[in-house]
């Protein structure tokens, strides 16, 4: 007997809706151990996935990166120095009250990869070691692409284990 979506997949799945501000999913991640939340609609349907590193882009954005050219003639080439602003001369309180109000839609990553709770244990694995490094958990959808449950990468390999040990 193969494994299925069905037999790794946690069927209790905490989801954020694409309305809730990023204080309230702040919360969320400080409340359950959780690196990414699927973003599902009112009906139940993803729509998208939010991760803590979604969020931490919101306190270092690309623009404050500045990148400084290093070269004299008669050089040719030129070297790149990036310099970024230390974490702790951020400031976290005033870029967290900038961005509280937001609604995760303007933050989640809205391309979702998904299964349905027939797919094989191969076709979770092709999604959680192939090209897409950020792939870290996989909801599991209905035919009418309704969350039904979540797999997490500790869910297929506590499968494995677990078929090894029967």
């Amino acid at each position: 007997m193969s494994l299925t979506a069905r037999d790794l997949m946690e069927p209790d799945v905490k989801t954020v809706s694409p309305d809730d501000d990023v204080a309230e999913v702040f919360k969320r991640f400080a409340r359950y151990a959780f690196g990414g939340f699927p973003v599902v609609d009112d009906d139940e349907r993803v729509v998208g996935i939010v991760t803590e590193s979604d969020l931490v882009d919101l306190f270092e954005p690309d623009d404050e990166t500045l990148w400084i050219p290093i070269g004299l003639p008669p050089f040719v080439d030129t070297l790149s120095y990036q310099v970024k602003r230390p974490w702790a001369d951020l400031d976290l309180g005033v870029d967290l009250i900038r961005n509280a109000d937001r609604p995760i839609s303007e933050v989640m990553s809205p391309d979702v990869a998904t299964v349905t709770p027939d797919a094989s244990v191969d076709d979770v694995l092709d999604l959680l070691v192939g090209d897409d490094p950020d792939i870290n958990r996989v909801p599991v959808v209905d035919d009418d692409g309704r969350i039904v449950g979540i797999i997490a990468r500790q869910d297929v390999i506590r499968a494995f284990r677990d078929k090894r040990l029967e």
